[in-house]
């Protein structure tokens, strides 16, 4: 029996000493990397914070002091040291524990995340609470250096300094978020890692000044009160003083000694402090530390060698966005490229490699990418801005008033559209439609596969105006790719196959699922039309008025949510068009969604021919046929 299970809550560490500790830290390491080896998950994130979170656990007393987590994918340590040792194998699995922090799951989840920058925020709300209250507790938010390149973490970090409240932010520095950090932040950040002389320089010159006779002292309170060029360059996290946080740092985020010494001393001071940790993504798992990117979130792999394993699939939507795009590119100058720090994820890659000087990753900062977007379409370029669907929501104000208001020619790629697995609700893009489908100018598509996707994409890059193209996660269906592209008339559907006695309605890969239900519709005597919606914005209105007084049957089937999406817009269009008597069923999500794999996700929640053919006996259409 090893040391990880005697630890049943934070508390068991505290008897431990440093050999043990570290014993423990290795048990951790391999706990980790055998049950994301198989599972997959976050691996290279979890590995660089081991001894970080066991230095909180034993500083701080969860769940009565507060630990928020940004982004989240880095809690499975936190998950292990406070009771959840025995499921931990079935993390990111159906039914299991979840990759991100989850209040129903343990006390110690003080609060939800899984989009990034969020942590400071939520401390701040959750001190100034205690302060309300009388209560004492300690509150601490961990966050990343790539989440520090979000707007929200220094609009906190703003509020936190004005309000001089007694709080801690640790800045777990591992130099990347998922591709490697842009921006000034992480300059900055970098000068003050990697000069080791940076973190001395205030206290020497300091004590240097002290030393004059008579007025030492008091030149050095004046000096430490200026804001001259001179301290802009010597003193260490100065722009995290300048917002009233005390800043201790930077400091090795493997000491596990150390890490203790400094959260002890930030728990005794007063007002906010902030403590710089130095870690290294993947840390003791070589394959992870040469790779972190690759081991970010990784599918399983043999644990020996850290070989991924490989499946013979067609390639993802997202591969063929990302090829679709550097062609396009070639034939046209104009095209550019934006990625808010995921240019690996959302298949910008091979944009990257071939056109260099026309990307433009701008960091966690959805927001700005948008809106940089539009600034870009008015200079006369072509941006395409690939976010995935759940960040994308993090853009909406920019969306609506600064491309669509406006009529800029921006393309909004939206990736993993629909459920995308064992990352969970706070993953899933299943709110895209409703948010986006009623902003006035705004075409919006959908492909029923990749093929119909290079189409969609060279008809929004055609397009004069704003365009958005939603895709999912999945790999594609394995079709023939047309060798010329073609444009796709805007607001026309595609009839797959006719039919009197229902008609289907389908977006996205849900329309492949249409068509096997339609087969077996036939062999129980349902003639069923099968409709490729293509465009969410505008409706085919004259097809949709067709075969509901056709068919006088509807189905529509969505990987979203109901509330607002697809089959919310075809009854909005039969009301405008005063079409009545059609009787309908919607196919969809009733609301968050919790984690597991794709196929299990839209066969619990009826988009699966099952789920169709039940939606016709609610119908009464295979009674009624059958009776006939």
């Amino acid at each position: 029996m090893g040391l990880l299970e005697e630890i049943h809550e934070p508390k068991d560490l505290q008897t431990l000493d440093s050999t043990k500790l570290k014993t423990l830290a290795q048990e951790i390491r391999r706990e980790m990397i055998d049950v994301i080896s198989k599972n997959g998950g976050h691996l290279a994130s979890n590995l660089g914070v081991v001894e970080l979170t066991l230095a909180l656990h034993r500083k701080f007393d969860s769940p009565d002091d507060k630990i928020v987590w940004d982004v989240g994918h880095q809690t499975y340590v936190h998950k292990l040291l406070t009771g959840r040792l025995e499921r931990f194998n079935t993390i990111r699995q159906y039914n299991g524990l979840s990759g991100f922090p989850k209040r129903v799951e343990s006390a110690h989840d003080c609060f939800e995340t899984g989009h990034s920058s969020t942590s400071i925020s939520a401390a701040v709300g959750f001190a100034k609470a205690r302060d309300v209250l009388g209560e004492r507790h300690h509150v601490v938010a961990v966050i990343g250096d790539g989440a520090m390149t979000g707007g929200m973490a220094f609009e906190a970090l703003n509020h936190a300094g004005h309000s001089e409240t007694n709080m801690i932010v640790v800045l777990n520095d591992n130099e990347m978020s998922i591709s490697p950090n842009v921006g000034a932040m992480s300059s900055y950040l970098n000068r003050l890692r990697t000069d080791p002389l940076y973190d001395k320089r205030k206290e020497e010159i300091e004590d240097l000044l002290k030393r004059i006779p008579g007025i030492g002292s008091k030149v050095a309170k004046v000096v430490s009160k200026a804001k001259d060029s001179l301290k802009y360059l010597l003193v260490p996290g100065l722009i995290f003083e300048e917002l009233g946080f005390t800043y201790l740092g930077p400091i090795d985020g493997h000491d596990q000694s150390l890490i203790e010494q400094v959260l002890e001393q930030a728990k005794q001071k007063k007002g906010p402090v902030l403590v710089h940790v130095v870690t290294r993504k993947g840390k003791g798992y070589k394959p992870a530390e040469e790779n972190p990117g690759v081991f970010h979130g990784v599918g399983p792999f043999d644990p020996d060698t850290g070989k991924i394993a490989e499946k013979s699939a067609p390639p993802t939507y997202t591969a063929i966005f990302g090829e679709t795009l550097c062609t396009l590119a070639k034939a046209d100058p104009r095209i550019v490229a934006i990625s808010a720090a995921m240019p690996s994820g959302t298949g910008l890659n091979p944009f990257v490699h071939q056109f260099p000087e026309r990307f433009y990753d701008v960091g966690i900062a959805e927001q700005h990418a948008v809106t940089f977007a539009a600034g870009l379409a008015f200079g006369g370029l072509k941006p395409v801005v690939a976010i995935y669907s759940t960040f994308y929501q993090r853009a909406y104000d920019q969306v609506l008033h600064d491309v669509c208001l406006q009529q800029a020619n921006v393309v909004l790629a939206i990736d993993r559209a629909g459920v995308v697995g064992d990352d969970g609700p706070t993953h899933h893009g299943v709110f895209d439609i409703s948010i986006f489908r009623v902003i006035p100018n705004l075409i919006f598509m959908a492909p029923k596969d990749e093929n119909e996707l290079r189409h969609m994409l060279y008809t929004a890059i055609q397009h004069s105006g704003p365009v958005a193209v939603r895709y999912p996660r999945s790999v594609g269906q394995g079709v023939k790719l047309d060798e010329t592209f073609k444009e796709i008339p805007i607001g026309k559907a595609e009839v797959l196959r006719d039919g009197r006695d229902v008609t289907l309605l389908a977006i996205g890969p849900m329309v492949h699922t249409c068509l096997q239900a339609a087969q077996e519709l036939y062999h129980r005597g349902v003639d069923a039309a099968v409709i490729n919606m293509r465009y969410i914005n505008p409706l085919d209105r004259e097809l949709l008025s067709h075969y509901a007084r056709l068919t006088k049957h509807f189905i529509t089937i969505e990987d979203h949510v109901l509330k607002g999406g697809l089959g919310s817009a075809v009854l909005e269009l039969l009301e405008e068009e005063g079409i009545e008597g059609v009787a309908f069923e919607r196919l969809g999500y009733a609301g968050f969604i919790d984690q597991g794999s794709i196929p299990q996700l839209h066969i619990a929640h009826g988009l699966s021919v099952a789920g169709i053919m039940q939606a016709a006996e609610r119908l009464q259409l295979i009674r009624r046929v059958a009776q006939s």
